[in-house]
């Protein structure tokens, strides 16, 4: 955690944070283009992230989306919480449809967690992110977590 990660938090906690979603991945786009994909909003903020890159399961083409991604062991986990809006991110339904993605060239299966195996990982994800819990309260969609690990 860094020193901004509590302003990252009072910030993610804003009700209406999910109507924003869009201009926030406008500005994250930006930055990750005038730092030649060195940095994100999420680092800044002193939060783990990754940029995952999966095949869309409509069009073919390979989409990239940069994540907050809980290290768990050689593992990460994430969450389409989307700030706890009604319906899930884009990227969820094309990770199911894939079962892999890729982050820094390292191909991962993913596998969307269930019962005590996503509870344990939850517990995970909110030691790191606390908003998660709003989330789950403003929604009534069951959040999907997905454990990410790496392919031999």
């Amino acid at each position: 955690m860094g020193l901004l990660t509590p302003l990252a938090i009072k910030i993610g906690s804003y009700p209406r944070m999910s109507e924003y979603l869009p201009t926030i991945v406008k500005a994250d786009d930006l930055i990750q283009k005038v730092s030649g994909g060195r940095g994100c909003l999420l680092q800044i903020a002193g939060l783990p992230s990754v940029t995952m890159t999966v095949i869309g399961r409509k069009s073919g083409q390979l989409r990239s989306t940069t994540l907050l991604a809980v290290p768990d062991g050689d593992d990460w986990l994430i969450t389409g919480s989307y700030f706890g809006g009604p319906k899930a991110p884009a990227w969820v339904f094309n990770v199911r449809a894939a079962g892999s993605v890729t982050i820094r060239g390292t191909e991962f299966s993913a596998v969307e967690l269930s019962g005590d195996a996503r509870a344990s990982a939850w517990e995970t994800l909110r030691a790191v992110w606390p908003n998660f819990d709003l989330y789950e309260q403003r929604t009534e969609r069951v959040i999907p977590v997905f454990r990410l690990s790496p392919r031999p």
